[in-house]
């Protein structure tokens, strides 16, 4: 038994010198620690590929400094050595420098490094080819070239067949469109265990390229996210069925069905397919993913009924610990999910969720996020008591009802919480939020919800994000929020909050605070300089807008991009923006407001601004050349001031991506500019109500977007605030539209857009001095919905070319010295719903159609040679319509024979008629079934023709 001992003994210690020293030398060698940690030193050709590769680097930030500064490159940054007993020497086995802002181009120089093991040059700048020499590091068992933004890139994966040894391979963002036999590659490697090849262009894969050849057995990670790859992957895909763990394929073309093969995946705990195209629902194979931990179908066509999805999940009832469905069409009510024991995270937005929460969900511990929003659930607010580990509730954009229960005071490990866009009322007191010390985002925004705490209540959180838009907050300012010091969102819009705005309020949250929106209420009173009162670097946002604020604009801070201040009574000059000379302004709207003066050349720092809105001032004076650097302008709104001069030609010129140019209601004279014609971008076009004379420009050809019938918004401008609002591994963000407001005369009215602003498209030149005849490339313009040249003194015919502005909806020629016939193309124009020719010096008959019959008289008056209807005098030619003189005897008779006779026929005819098809239907199935089917088809006409003229409009 001794000798038996002994000899167990023995092998155990060789077991210990032979696998665990090595790699505890190797950790000693890294950490200079041991007795040979001062002896080391590397290899002087493997130190001199590090220097040379070290001379072709871009180290801004010095990351690499320590390299040469010793003569052991085995203590450099980011180098580990091997260390072998009773040598002097070793090999550099390991580089690591992986997020270092590293630059330049990989020099052939690395590749000295033979008994490289380990290579991570990931997150870097490096850009240029992969060198091929690559396959001589035949040690290599893990490469990571990922995430290198700057343009890596490979036209074959051929040099990875000699690197028999790799099991970890990260090329993502590689740009690899050329590599067409990259999948036969990568089946090359049996000993892969993870591979990442996300958004690299990847070309798709082809059948033979699915041929198992050498194929790993121990393949468990796959990412092949975003690379615009076809269903055609699968096949090479379910080579390494057995084996793989974690299968990522989101942001791809991936069309059809889910495969039932991924529910045969026994290994199978990760998959994601999100954002791709996949329709139905889940493959009843899923059942059997005992091991599956998370889904995520994000952004596909899902139509599944939600309960029938859960059920075939059924096998991951003891595993699934995430799941995202989000933006799909899966429907019914909520189900009872607490099956899923172990679930954590669930995220159900956007979808055609309907029904009210079960009211008899028992307790359901493991959930930390749940998120809901954007779905049609209804009844009254749940009872969160049974999420006790809550950390993550979203429920906005429901129509949940009545008033929220106190039970959301109970969840004490509650951060994110939203019910906005509900139909919640009542009130919110000190109680609900009574153990919420770890919140930090809250949104109540629109629900008719009114607060009720006291004037020395102090909450238990400190939030972040505090969205209360379209709540009852006032009148008075909420004197809770000066213990609120961390929060950089703050939204108490339309809160009928009155008043000054406390002066502690703008030493709040210092250098924290980025998004303050005080707009539709009545706060009145002066703002303080804002330039010193918020000191942040980082505040973009301000919509101060429909309030009464008064004197002038203050200062405001260097790092705003979006000011909005309009519908307020502000005076004085434009002054205050020359003291901002950071140029971050990316949109200004101060319109509605008593401003005058002339408008500042220093406008031209802002070289980021796109929309300008300074309607509805006292403004004068000509606009000054320095707005024509303004490139990026795409809305500029200036009607309703007292600017004179020419139209500058440079606004054609210089400032093409103008989308919306109104200058209506000013002092403008003279022609207007042919340079206007280069603004292939414009959509809506208002020279209306001033001075100009001389011929419309024969060039409207050129505006690109009139001549096209789309239906897309050019004037929303996005941009997204990461605020922090993280939910579970989502990174959620502010959605921030820069939408202006703007009033448009449409169909004789005048009406005000906003939101829809840039999906009309509109020239009105109205009420000026033009003269001369409309040019006939006007009626090129097929995309346009409203043309409007009334109120000036144009002469000719109506082009005939008007017919082919097919999406127009609303034309005014009136008040002109229009003459000649109403061209018969008009006729032709479905759409159109306002139509005025008056006064003018038309003549001969209205062209016949059921669209141009339909106007009042009034849309043709004023053309005394104008006849037909619907105006009273008639043609000549027309037959006369006399009344025929008859026998009074014969009249009495013949209305005699109809109240007996024609009666009776008509009682009988009804019997018969009504029984000979009712009786048919009724009893004859076939006759029954195309009859429904008849009436289906109906009802889908008429139901496809109103989506589709609610679309248009």
């Amino acid at each position: 038994m001794l000798i038996s001992t002994g000899k167990s003994s023995m092998k155990l210690l060789h077991v210990f010198l032979l696998v665990v020293l090595p790699y505890l030398n190797l950790a000693l060698s890294s950490s200079g620690v041991g007795d040979h940690a001062e002896t080391i030193k590397c290899i002087e050709r493997e130190r001199q590929a590090l220097l040379n590769f070290k001379q072709d680097l871009i180290d801004d930030f010095g990351y690499l400094s320590s390299w040469g500064s010793t003569k052991d490159c085995c203590k450099w940054e980011g180098v580990h050595c091997s260390n072998h007993i009773n040598t002097t020497t070793s090999h550099v086995t390991m580089l690591d420098l992986h997020d270092n802002a590293l630059g330049g181009k990989i020099s052939p120089s690395l590749l000295e490094l033979y008994h490289l093991r380990y290579l991570n040059l990931s997150g870097n700048d490096f850009y240029g080819p992969i060198p091929h020499q690559f396959s001589n590091l035949s040690y290599l068992r893990h490469l990571d070239l990922g995430e290198n933004i700057f343009g890596l890139y490979s036209e074959n994966l051929e040099w990875l067949s000699r690197l028999p040894l790799l099991s970890h391979l990260d090329l993502s963002r590689v740009e690899l469109s050329k590599a067409t036999g990259w999948a036969q590659s990568i089946s090359n490697l049996p000993l892969l265990k993870e591979l990442h090849l996300s958004d690299c262009s990847l070309p798709c894969v082809t059948h033979s390229s699915s041929i198992r050849s050498n194929s790993s057995v121990s393949l468990s990670v796959v990412d092949l996210s975003y690379n615009s790859l076809s269903s055609s992957i699968y096949n090479w895909l379910f080579n390494f069925s057995s084996s793989l763990a974690y299968i990522d394929l989101g942001g791809n073309e991936l069309k059809g069905s889910i495969p039932d093969a991924f529910g045969d995946m026994v290994s199978l705990t990760n998959l994601s397919l999100r954002q791709n195209q996949i329709e139905g629902g889940l493959p009843k194979s899923f059942a059997n993913s005992s091991h599956l931990q998370s889904l995520d179908l994000l952004g596909n066509n899902l139509t599944e009924e939600l309960h029938e999805f859960l059920q075939k999940l059924s096998g991951a009832k003891n595993s699934l610990d995430r799941l995202v469905l989000v933006d799909n069409r899966l429907k019914g009510p909520l189900p009872d999910f607490t099956r899923f024991s172990l679930l954590r995270a669930l995220y159900l937005d956007n979808n055609s969720l309907s029904g009210s929460f079960p009211k008899d969900i028992g307790s359901f511990p493991s959930l930390v996020y749940l998120s809901l929003s954007g779905n049609q659930i209804t009844g009254s607010f749940p009872n969160l008591s049974v999420f006790p580990s809550l950390q993550t509730l979203d429920l906005e954009n429901n129509q949940l009802n009545g008033t929220i229960d106190r039970s959301i005071g109970q969840l004490h490990k509650i951060k994110i919480f939203s019910c906005a866009f509900n139909l919640l009322n009542g009130t919110i007191s000190e109680a609900h939020f009574s153990n919420l010390s770890s919140l930090w985002y809250l949104d109540f925004s629109n629900n008719a919800l009114t607060f009720n705490f006291s004037s020395n209540w102090v909450p238990p959180f400190q939030l972040s994000v505090i969205m209360f838009s379209s709540c009852k907050l006032g009148p008075r300012f909420p004197k809770w929020l000066r213990t609120q010091n961390k929060f950089s969102v703050l939204d108490m819009s339309s809160n009928g909050i009155a008043g000054n705005i406390p002066s502690w309020f703008w030493d709040l949250s210092p250098g924290i605070l980025r998004y303050l929106d005080l707009s539709h209420n009545q706060i009145n009173g002066l703002l303080p300089d804002l330039s010193l009162k918020v000191q942040s670097h980082m505040l973009p946002w301000i919509d101060l807008s429909y309030n009464l604020l008064t004197g002038p604009v203050p200062l405001i801070p260097p790092s705003l991009s979006y000011l909005k201040l309009s519908k307020n009574n502000f005076k004085g000059s434009l002054d205050f923006l020359c003291e901002n000379t950071s140029g971050s302004l990316v949109y200004l709207d101060l319109s509605n407001n008593q401003l005058s003066g002339e408008l500042p050349y220093c406008l031209s720092h802002f070289k980021r601004l796109s929309i300008i809105n300074l309607a509805y001032n006292n403004l004068y004076g000509e606009i000054p050349i320095s707005i024509g650097s303004l490139s990026q302008v795409r809305i500029l709104n200036l009607r309703s001031n007292n600017l004179s001069g020419e139209v500058p030609a440079w606004l054609g010129t210089n400032l093409t991506s103008l989308t919306v140019l109104i200058l209506r209601s000013n002092e403008f004279n003279r022609s207007i500019p042919r340079q206007l014609c280069q603004l292939n971008r414009i959509h809506i076009l208002d020279l209306s109500q001033n001075h100009l004379s001389g011929n419309i420009p024969p060039c409207f050809s050129n505006f690109t977007s009139l001549v096209e019938r789309n239906h897309y918004d050019v004037t929303r401008l996005t941009t997204y605030y990461n605020y922090g609002r993280y939910v579970g591994d989502e990174s959620m963000y502010m959605d921030s539209k820069y939408e202006t407001n703007a009033v448009l005369q449409w169909k004789g009215q005048d009406q005000e857009y906003g939101k829809n602003l840039g999906l009309l498209k509109t020239i009105d030149l109205s009420s000026n001095k033009l003269s001369g005849k409309i040019p006939e490339q006007v009626g090129s313009l097929a995309g346009l919905h409203s043309l409007n040249l009334s109120r000036n003194t144009l002469t000719g015919k109506i082009i005939q070319e008007i017919g082919q502005m097919k999406m127009l909806e609303s034309l005014d020629l009136s008040a002109n010295k229009l003459s000649g016939e109403i061209p018969g193309s008009l006729a032709h124009l479905n759409f159109l719903s306002v139509l005025n020719l008056s006064s003018n010096n038309l003549s001969g008959e209205i062209p016949l159609s059921t669209q141009l019959q339909s106007f009042n008289a009034s849309a043709y008056s004023g053309n005394p040679d104008l006849c037909g209807l619907p105006l009273p005098n008639k043609c000549l030619g027309d037959p006369p319509i006399t009344p025929q003189p008859e026998d009074k005897s014969i009249q009495d008779n013949e209305d005699r024979s109809i109240t007996q006779g024609f009666y009776v026929s008509m009682g009988l005819g009804f019997f018969f008629g009504f029984w000979g098809v009712f009786g048919t239907i009724l009893f004859n199935s076939r006759s029954r079934h195309a009859f429904f089917m008849f009436l289906n088809h109906i009802t889908d006409w008429i139901y496809v023709t109103i989506a589709l003229n609610s679309a248009r409009l």
